[in-house]
């Protein structure tokens, strides 16, 4: 039974903690912003959160001292430790407190600790007791079946969520790949006329005669392979542009939950993908 209750606490406060940011994202954004990981009506962080904190802290709510030191430095190990996970296995940073003070690797910070305490302390206090009440009402059969429908959907929203951002990543790479390529031959074709032009400056009339004379045919070459490079880069040009409208409906989403995110590897080619959705571009 206490694994049950485990499990019903997770989706409950998971659901409440995606309503309070979709709350916030609205009162700042002045629309609506599926806030969150998954593209359900959950956010796995904070029913995992309340849940730990409720399993670990419960017999100790009588100490409101120690409850609210040991919720901060809970839900701080938590928020942590899921932006560094999250951050290794995708490659993206999905928030960043690095702009406040007292923070750790922009994970964590002080004052978002202290406030996540307080929070923790309302709900083990105030809200959990009217919400396990409540939970208690149902029929332990229907919440079984209840709980295994809600499962089935969370892991399958999980398949779809890290599908759609492996494949947004492999996207990115091949935009980063172009523009590095697209960089190179921009470079060679700048330095073959910047070279022509140098040794055209150098030359003197009756020289110059002798040698146009002379590499024609190689000049010819040249030309021929100048222009290969400019319809390569035409090419590429064309190909970064239609990867750029590219946008899967899970990296839209997640784009828009998380205006902060930051790729490791392909920093600037995210930031032009976020301009692109602003309408900047």
């Amino acid at each position: 039974m206490q694994v049950y209750f485990l499990i019903l606490y997770f989706f409950t406060y998971g659901f409440l903690g995606w309503c309070t940011e979709v709350a916030y994202a609205t009162a700042k954004q002045k629309r609506f912003v599926n806030r969150g990981f998954l593209n359900g009506p959950v956010c796995p962080i904070y029913g995992v959160g309340v849940s730990v904190v409720i399993y670990f802290l419960t017999p100790v709510s009588g100490n409101f001292f120690f409850l609210y030191l040991s919720s901060t430095v809970l839900v701080t190990v938590l928020e942590g430790l899921t932006g560094y996970f999250m951050d290794k296995i995708f490659h993206h940073k999905w928030w960043d407190y690095s702009n406040q003070p007292l923070n750790i690797g922009g994970y964590v910070c002080l004052i978002f600790s202290l406030v996540w305490g307080v929070a923790c302390v309302a709900i083990v206090k105030v809200i959990h007791p009217v919400i396990h009440n409540v939970l208690a009402f149902l029929p332990v059969t229907a919440g079984i079946v209840l709980v295994s429908f809600l499962l089935i959907i969370l892991f399958a929203d999980l398949y779809v969520t890290a599908s759609g951002i492996l494949k947004f990543n492999r996207q990115l790479e091949m935009m980063d790949r172009i523009a590095q390529e697209l960089k190179t031959l921009s470079d060679k074709l700048g330095e073959s006329i910047h070279e022509n032009v140098m040794e055209t400056m150098e030359l003197n009339e009756e020289s110059r005669r002798r040698l146009e004379e002379r590499t024609a045919q190689q000049r010819e070459r040249i030309e021929g392979h100048l222009e290969e490079q400019r319809k390569r880069m035409a090419e590429l040009k064309d190909r970064y542009e239609e990867l750029l409208t590219q946008r899967p409906k899970v990296a839209r989403r997640l784009m828009s939950a998380f205006p902060g995110m930051e790729s490791r590897h392909h920093k600037a080619v995210l930031e032009e993908l976020k301009m692109k959705i602003k309408g900047r571009l």
